[in-house]
């Protein structure tokens, strides 16, 4: 049960060896007994209605408070040094200036700062989060371009920032590995991806491939991405009575808190952390260098540290989505059906994190083929760790793997839908599970229509405005269905008169996306109270259990902690009700939650009310915590989102400038719980989508190691300019085999988008680009 209990949860294959000691659940549901879960067959309403978020007049008001905007008394503000080597020692440190500096109270460098244990890294234990397996500020070693080598403590922001550019560092440089050129050199090594290789061999590939009557093989390049949360990172941070307290922009709060605890040789009840709000993550809003260098000079300071990081120091220390070169090669027969299906290539990594670009998920479960080749092979460069981001993966995989679905479609002369649809496999081609759930062919049906599909000109440069270029492009989407062991909710029923109030409190994490108002409509779906009564607690390491925003896990996570609290919950009530009660001698499994209380399923008119028991009891609360049942569902079913994006473009023939015109998601998810929040997620996915194809690049100098556009002046998002409107629609069709029928929906966004605006771009202008980003000077 252990390493899955971190932010993108694992690959499929691993989740299934971690609970292979475990009794399988009969594969006709995911929860004991075998029944459905209720909420799918009989709602009380608030389960698919539009809710807007409950958090959301508290952000309007500025009444939510984010890391950097806590308060410690006497506290003091801390800047960072960076490293500007690739790799080498710390040959001298001039501090003098800064440390005369106005306001400064402490210069902290590798000579002075406390002793501390180097943070487990990402999946090598089941609480470990660290991003590599590097001491942080121990001793005089560089290991990238951009390491924190110093920590200047001041009076205000502004004091600290000014000392820490009067620090002066000299260095003796190493050898570095800072091409793609010397890191293949170096040598190529099998990726694994939560400690299971990224490899799929089924039947022969190459074979097949070569006897194919129709064949495309290329190569497809994606670049560096920077997390660029409108949030930059922060924490504020006091030592009390031997404890550490952590007001931290988190997507990991109980994991976090107990890597921290680690690193200082504290107990895990010694450190807490807190996230209420997290103004954006992507997969970046874990433990970085700033958490624990902020801990550190606080603790040798002996005064409360607020750190945050500029959006330079984001690019020098977070890590972000890192470069991929694919191979993709298909074989088909003439009348589209797949003979060979070869997606294999390199992720380049540090040597100090193992996170890989697993870009080949996505293409697992796409398409039926009878000869599969899948592989991810590693080189290693000298550089800042990367790490998840958005669709880790499946959005840079699929724009590889649906642009050469594209381009055999166009050889074979098939409309591109038509061709998918064709493939369609019918069990899981790589595990061959069936599917829990799969409606994509549903999804394709309604986008085309909707999106005027019929309209595309099959020739491309067939469509034309003036010097406007005009095309149409699609690509499909999958990404897996996770939910990590570990998750846990309590209930606490509170008499208020001659009514009842709940609070229900989760170890999850709030990142914009609505998971707290989606929690309370969980909450008052299972214990039949009004959305009003229901209070959430969430994003504190206090909270029992352990659920994480990442993985698109958290709903589910959530839901099926909720589902076993409101179990315990109701086992308990009719033990409280008693002889008396017209519940008496009823079983958990004989009775409902309805109306503010508990009805016999039978006859709902025996019934009564939580107030009535609590009160007969003469209990002004009761509290329940319990676990979620383990992830069985995964043992029997491959499951996933999936997605079917279409795409207009406008490519001028003078400049080659690109215009996304119109973007329709049509999605397959499950059951959409919050159709409002829902939207919001898949057309956030979309937009960064349309970055990822058009504009986002990290540039680094392969001279010295550095990354040259730190800056949302020189690294390129969409803005509104670049937005068209966007259009989403999708089945909600549950999932039988989830809690409460629902998929995660938080990464499917992304995942096609930038295939779909390829292949667009293909259709307008006849110009085939396989490396990201679209620019401008791969038009023209």
């Amino acid at each position: 049960m252990s390493i899955v209990e971190t932010a993108k949860a694992a690959a499929q294959g691993l989740v299934q060896g971690a609970m292979a000691k475990l009794v399988p659940l009969a594969p006709d549901s995911w929860i004991p007994g075998g029944v459905p879960d209720p909420l799918i067959a009989r709602k009380h309403g608030l389960i698919g209605a539009p809710v807007s978020r409950l958090d959301g007049a508290l952000k309007v008001k500025g009444a939510a408070r984010f890391a950097a905007e806590f308060v410690f008394d006497d506290m003091a503000y801390a800047a960072l040094a960076y490293a500007t080597i690739p790799r080498g020692r710390i040959a001298g440190i001039d501090a003098a200036a800064a440390e005369a500096a106005p306001g400064v109270v402490l210069v902290m460098t590798h000579r002075n700062a406390p002793r501390m244990n180097t943070p487990g890294v990402f999946g090598s234990s089941p609480t470990a989060v660290g991003p590599a397996d590097l001491p942080i500020l121990q001793d005089d070693r560089i290991h990238w371009n951009g390491q924190p080598i110093a920590v200047v403590l001041a009076e205000t922001q502004e004091q600290a920032d000014h000392a820490a550019s009067l620090l002066c560092f000299t260095y003796e440089a190493d050898p570095s590995t800072t091409t793609l050129a010397g890191a293949k050199a170096d040598g190529i090594e099998q990726g694994l991806f939560m400690g299971q290789p990224l490899l799929n061999e089924i039947g022969d590939a190459d074979a097949a491939l070569a006897a194919a009557p129709h064949r495309v093989d290329n190569l497809y390049r994606t670049p560096r991405h920077t997390h660029n949360p409108i949030e930059p990172h922060a924490a504020t941070i006091a030592w009390i009575d031997g404890g550490l307290v952590l007001h931290d922009a988190s997507q990991m709060v109980t994991q976090q808190a107990q890597t921290i605890a680690d690193v200082f040789d504290l107990e895990t009840d010694q450190v807490r952390l807190s996230s209420p709000y997290v103004g954006g993550g992507f997969g970046s809003k874990g433990l970085w260098d700033h958490q624990i260098l902020g801990a550190a000079a606080a603790k040798l300071s002996g005064r409360p540290v607020r750190i945050t990081l500029s959006r330079e120091g984001v690019y020098r220390i977070v890590g972000g989505r890192t470069l991929t070169e694919q191979r993709v090669a298909l074989g088909a027969q003439a009348d589209g059906t797949l003979d060979a299906l070869i997606h294999t290539g390199l992720s380049i990594m540090t040597p100090h994190n193992n996170m890989p670009e697993p870009f080949i998920l996505g293409s697992r479960a796409a398409y039926a083929a009878p000869n599969i080749t899948l592989q991810v092979n590693v080189a290693k460069m000298t550089m800042l760790a990367n790490t998840f981001m958005r669709a880790p993966g499946e959005s840079v995989g699929t724009f590889a793997l649906e642009s050469a679905i594209d381009e055999l479609a166009v050889d074979l002369g098939m409309d591109p839908i038509a061709l998918r649809i064709r493939n369609e496999p019918d069990k899981d081609p790589t595990s061959g599970l069936p599917f829990s759930s799969r409606h994509i062919v549903e999804a394709w049906r309604a986008g085309a229509e909707r999106f005027g599909w019929a309209e595309r000109s099959a020739v491309p440069g067939g469509r034309t405005d003036g010097e406007w270029q005009i095309g149409m492009g699609c690509a499909t989407g999958t990404y897996p269905y996770y939910r990590m062991p570990g998750a846990a909710a309590r209930i606490t029923l509170i008499r208020d008169g001659g009514d009842v109030r709940a609070k229900v409190e989760v170890a999850a994490a709030e990142m914009g996306m609505g998971t707290s108002t989606t929690t309370a409509i969980v909450a008052a779906e299972r214990l039949g109270l009004p959305l009003d009564r229901i209070e959430v607690g969430y994003g504190d390491s206090l909270i029992p259990g352990a659920i994480m925003a990442g993985g698109s896990q958290q709903t589910a996570a959530i839901g099926a902690a909720v589902i076993a609290a409101h179990n315990a919950l109701v086992a308990e009530l009719l033990k409280l009700a008693g002889n008396d009660s017209p519940l008496a001698g009823l079983s958990p499994d004989d009775v409902g939650s309805e109306d503010g209380g508990l009805a016999r399923l039978d006859d709902p008119a025996m019934r009564e009310s939580y107030a009535s028991i609590l009160a007969r009891a003469r209990r002004d609360d009761l509290e329940v915590t319990a676990e979620a049942s383990p992830p069985l569902e995964l043992m029997h079913w491959s499951m996933h989102s999936h997605s079917a994006i279409f795409c207009e473009v406008r490519v001028n023939s003078v400049t080659g400038e690109t215009r996304v015109s119109r973007i329709l998601g049509s999605f397959d998810c499950g059951r959409i719980l919050n159709p409002k929040t829902a939207r919001s997620q898949f057309r956030g996915g979309i937009i960064m989508g349309l970055g990822m194809a058009l504009m986002e690049e990290t540039q680094f100098d392969e001279r010295n190691g550095r990354i040259m556009n730190p800056s949302l002046a020189e690294y390129h998002v969409p803005v509104h300019l670049d937005v068209p409107e966007i259009d989403v629609i999708w089945t909600d069709i549950a999932d039988p085999h989830t809690p409460m029928g629902a998929h995660g929906i938080g990464e499917i966004g992304i995942t096609g988008v930038a295939a779909a605006v390829a292949n667009a771009v293909y259709n307008a202008t006849g110009k085939r680009i396989r490396d990201l980003p679209i620019t401008l000077d791969k038009l023209l």
